[in-house]
């Protein structure tokens, strides 16, 4: 129990992030929904599209209302992610066997694939939050079509990545937005918000076809108190520098990321 009010109150930094700087809230949503509700891996990513998706929603509508939605840039991103995430929580997810691979006296199973490649994701989010990239504040130069293809190939990719790990995706939608479509960082986020949310609960629908019971009233108390963090977010954004922010939550997840990294190959 005293778990769950710790879990209860780490949600807050899940909408605290999805509000600073418009991604990572599924980094930290997995970890705790795992650790502090222990819930199945599997289980866990079905809910954190859930929890995601609706903070994101809130979030997305908030800055739309501040005019920083680019909404036609979105649905070009968002179509061809609607359909990565649907078809991996749809099709690829249920139909993964329990034991993936045996490897000697080791064995490779669903749950512990999921948690060991979100946690090389999280260590690959982490270090490109760290890293502080001078071209993503520049736009690359592509003709019209050229960017709309590349914009809807990652569109498919992240869309694939959200529906297999629970990750939203917004470290690797903000950089595309920034650099391929030139968009300025707050309405890059503002657009990564509502690109979340759309493939997040779609995704989740995915998932309500496959799961015999899903804890509503647990989801709706998680999503509620992240929604409040978001608003809280989207406050200090206005006074804390970005780098210094992206900077700072890089680090915490790469401690976070490492140590799942740990504990998963520790169990194998």
């Amino acid at each position: 129990m005293t778990l769950e009010l710790v879990g209860y109150f780490s949600a807050i930094f899940m909408g605290l992030s999805l509000g600073m700087i418009g991604g990572g809230g599924s980094i930290l949503t997995v970890p705790i929904l795992v650790y502090l509700f222990n819930i199945d891996p599997t289980l866990a990513t079905a809910y954190s599209l859930f929890v995601v998706g609706l903070t994101a929603l809130f979030g997305g509508f908030n800055y739309y209302k501040r005019g920083e939605v680019d909404l036609k840039t979105g649905f070009i991103f968002a179509t061809p992610s609607f359909i990565g995430v649907y078809l991996i929580r749809s099709f690829v997810i249920p139909n993964l066997p329990v034991e993936i691979a045996h490897i000697g006296n080791l064995v490779l199973t669903k749950s512990l694939l999921i948690m060991l490649l979100f946690a090389v994701l999280m260590v690959v989010a982490s270090i490109s939050m760290i890293r502080s990239k001078k071209s993503e504040t520049k736009k690359k130069e592509f003709s019209p079509t050229t960017r709309m293809l590349i914009i809807g190939l990652e569109g498919l990719v992240v869309g694939g990545v959200t529906g297999f790990v629970g990750a939203g995706g917004g470290f690797l939608i903000i950089p595309a937005l920034v650099i391929l479509v030139g968009l300025p960082m707050k309405i890059a986020v503002g657009t990564s918000l509502f690109i979340i949310a759309a493939k997040s609960l779609l995704g989740f629908i995915g998932d309500v076809q496959h799961q015999p019971y899903i804890d509503w009233m647990m989801l709706l108390k998680i999503a509620s108190i992240a929604i409040v963090g978001l608003f809280v977010g989207v406050k200090l954004s206005d006074k804390v520098s970005e780098k210094t922010l992206k900077k700072g939550f890089g680090y915490f997840v790469l401690v976070m990321g490492t140590f799942i990294l740990i504990d998963q190959l520790r169990k194998m």
